[in-house]
């Protein structure tokens, strides 16, 4: 796909995407939407988003993200990858912040920017990488020049030519080497990095999604 089809299917897709980033924006003024997303997040590495959500979305219904052990929440997630460390990560992040009552959305204001945030995150959370960090921040409004580098978006860069390949292992240097690239070439096609993120994924599963 050239930049012209690029470009044509954003404007055939930007509506859609403007409207599900402005529900992130709305997931960000709620306690238990953030810890959801984070939750969230905290299931994608190695995983199909779709899966994931439904997975977080039926513990949450159940009660069993907000009280239950890592072992009753690992039952629900055979079809993800890793479901042990991921299921002890959803409590160690319960631990941290819901048990704690700490209101989310004080709590990213203090940060003096998103990239600090996402500092504090990455170091802070146990199995928030940075692109989980990334994503996480997206979904709840904040990180809105952040380059969610998953496997789609890393095909799409390199079939854009805006990296020479997709690396075989993306260290945190490469990760922001490829983030900066990826600014460059928003500002090139004048598509707003979070909605160029939805729509190359969207390119790659049919669905704008997040």
């Amino acid at each position: 796909m050239g930049l012209g089809k690029l470009k044509s299917l954003y404007a055939a897709k930007e509506n859609e995407i403007k409207k599900r980033l402005e529900e992130f924006g709305e997931n960000g003024k709620s306690s238990e939407k953030i810890f959801l997303e984070l939750c969230f997040c905290l299931c994608t590495p190695r995983s199909s988003a779709i899966k994931c959500d439904r997975i977080i979305k039926q513990l949450a219904g159940n009660g069993l993200l907000f009280n239950g052990s890592a072992g009753d929440i690992k039952k629900y997630m055979d079809e993800i990858s890793f479901p042990n460390e991921k299921s002890g990560y959803i409590v160690g992040a319960r631990e941290r912040f819901a048990n704690r009552n700490v209101d989310f959305t004080e709590f990213f204001r203090k940060f003096l920017s998103p990239a600090g945030a996402r500092e504090w995150l990455v170091k802070n959370v146990k199995g928030l990488g940075r692109k989980e960090a990334s994503h996480f921040l997206r979904n709840i409004g904040l990180g809105k020049s952040f380059a969610i580098l998953d496997v789609h978006i890393l095909k799409n860069l390199e079939e854009f030519g805006v990296i020479g390949e997709v690396p075989q292992q993306l260290t945190d240097k490469k990760y922001m080497e490829i983030e900066a690239k990826m600014k460059t070439f928003s500002k090139v096609v004048g598509i707003p990095m979070e909605e160029l993120d939805l729509l190359l994924w969207s390119k790659e599963t049919g669905s704008v999604f997040k």
